[in-house]
């Protein structure tokens, strides 16, 4: 079959690296070589497409779709539970996409104490005073990266913090936090300012339809020391990717909880 096998479809170009024609003729089943042929071909386009898209059901197109910027036009606490069931999509180093299902948001305004623009603009927050539709990426306690979209309009401090990702095919905490989020994506400081809109290697997709209507719990911010009364965070009820779920609201048993590998809608 040689080096490299190429099929282009209509949605996307699988490619197949260094075939190992050993494993169609190790099989201890006793198949005819065509169908092992057939069958050890199929199995390994299967893996690359599931290191290439993720595990579950996902759409080449419709991961890459691009997000209208008037989406981002609107202040935060409208924006902010819209980008629950939205993706964040990674194009790595090899080509590979990384990417997973926004499950917790929280909206911040430049009128109320715990905003970054509340007191001042600062060469570090002056992105989060520009244009709507772009990163906003700023280390809290000099420790770990947090990933925010700005919202609203130019000159007024307004954004969305990303709080919490579902990613098909690993583990349920590995993105449940804003460091989390930000260390399992590579995002960090050099991605400031970035359209969030497709022009960049990270951007936004829209929700799925199998998210059109998600059943969200909408309660208080939480990690802050100011503000704290604003009812501006919102999580999917059923994900078990939450950072911190409400007073009161437990979690989903598995049998119970969405994953981001489901196909059906919540």
């Amino acid at each position: 079959l040689g080096d490299v096998y190429k099929r282009q479809t209509q949605h996307h170009c699988v490619l197949l690296k260094k075939f190992d024609p050993t494993f169609v003729w190790a099989s201890p089943f006793g198949m005819s070589r065509p169908p092992r042929l057939f069958f050890a071909l199929a199995a390994q386009m299967s893996t690359f497409k599931r290191r290439q898209f993720g595990f579950g059901f996902v759409d080449h197109n419709d991961i890459t779709q691009d997000f209208p910027q008037l989406f981002f036009a609107r202040p935060a606490e409208l924006v902010a539970p819209d980008l629950i069931g939205c993706r964040l999509v990674k194009r790595q180093d090899d080509g590979c996409l990384l990417w997973g299902v926004i499950v917790e948001t929280e909206a911040y305004s430049q009128d109320e104490p715990a905003c970054h623009g509340y007191r001042r603009r600062t060469p570090s927050n002056e992105t989060l005073f520009g244009e709507p539709g772009r990163f906003y990426v700023y280390v809290s306690y000099g420790i770990h990266h947090c990933v925010n979209v700005v919202t609203d309009r130019s000159d007024w401090a307004n954004g969305v913090l990303l709080r919490a990702i579902a990613i098909p095919g690993e583990s349920e905490r590995v993105a449940a936090g804003p460091g989390l989020l930000a260390r399992r994506f590579g995002l960090d400081r050099g991605d400031d300012s970035c359209p969030v809109t497709g022009e960049h290697d990270v951007w936004l997709a829209p929700r799925p339809v199998s998210l059109a209507s998600p059943v969200l719990v909408t309660t208080t911010r939480i990690g802050i020391s100011q503000g704290q009364e604003l009812p501006w965070r919102w999580y999917l009820q059923l994900s078990r990717s939450i950072s911190r779920r409400a007073l009161g609201d437990r979690q989903p048993s598995f049998d119970q909880a969405w994953s981001p590998c489901d196909e059906g809608s919540v």
